[in-house]
């Protein structure tokens, strides 16, 4: 498959941001996870076997990730920017009948996008549970070693916290602006969840353990599927059980 075609569009704040989309065929927008870009999906995920499936897949940088602007601003980090953000590639690119997709942080801001009024005819959300979507953001582990990379403080060798230090540099993660990313998070109430009538196939790895009341978000929405697939949550998205998994919704689902 040639290299995906890049594209920018315009965040409702005026910000710039970039997207890639490859294949032909039913529109399909897939968000990818935190401290990742859209190439996820394409490197690790199903993107390529979907637009070989016909579907023009639409694959967003996140503000503060990849090639997307990464601003240290506070203030270009307001509450729900990302579902903002989403929704103005929408309708930047005129999408009335598409799907829409994510995984990890992109699952939740698929849900943040639903609730706000987004219309998909099908939506996948993976790599997600309700404890997660439903609570306010603290950060964790990610939000201790973002503020030391940002603060050039000293992290312990060989310590789960130098892993993940790890891999947020090699992907090229900006410490500074994904800190504003996670200020940005707002949580899903139940309530908001019952409404959402989009069919929604939640997906989960059978040892994502952080993540293992998907089965519990599934039952929180009016019109879920849920399937386990094999993996944890980093190897979940890689396995050819999520793919068929999706293509097989998308084929029921889709008008």
């Amino acid at each position: 498959m040639t290299d995906p075609r890049v594209h920018r569009f315009i965040g409702r704040d005026g910000l710039e941001l970039t997207y890639r989309e490859t294949g032909d065929g039913r529109p399909l927008v897939l968000l990818h996870g935190f401290t990742a870009t859209g190439m996820q999906w394409l490197d690790h995920g199903p993107a390529a076997a979907l637009a070989e499936r016909g579907y023009r897949v639409i694959l967003p940088d996140l503000r503060g990730h990849g090639d997307s602007a990464r601003p240290h601003d506070p203030a270009r980090y307001p509450p729900d920017v990302l579902t903002d953000d989403g929704l103005a590639l929408i309708d930047q690119l005129g999408l009335d009948d598409y799907d829409l997709g994510g995984y990890s942080l992109g699952a939740r801001i698929v849900l943040r996008m639903l609730v706000q009024g987004a219309r998909p005819a099908c939506a996948i959300v993976a790599g997600q549970g309700l404890t997660a979507v439903s609570s306010p953001v603290c950060g964790g582990t990610y939000r201790r070693v973002l503020t030391a990379l940002a603060d050039d403080d000293g992290i312990e060798p060989g310590s789960p916290d130098a892993e993940a230090a790890y891999w947020i540099t090699r992907l090229g993660g900006d410490p500074r602006a994904l800190l504003q990313v996670l200020n940005s998070l707002v949580a899903t109430p139940g309530e908001a969840l019952r409404q959402v009538e989009t069919p929604t196939l939640v997906a989960v790895g059978d040892q994502d353990h952080d993540h293992a009341r998907a089965g519990a978000l599934a039952a929180a929405l009016p019109n879920a599927r849920y399937t386990r697939v094999p993996g944890d949550h980093w190897t979940a998205l890689t396995s050819p059980e999520l793919a068929t998994a999706i293509k097989t919704f998308l084929a029921e689902c889709s008008p």
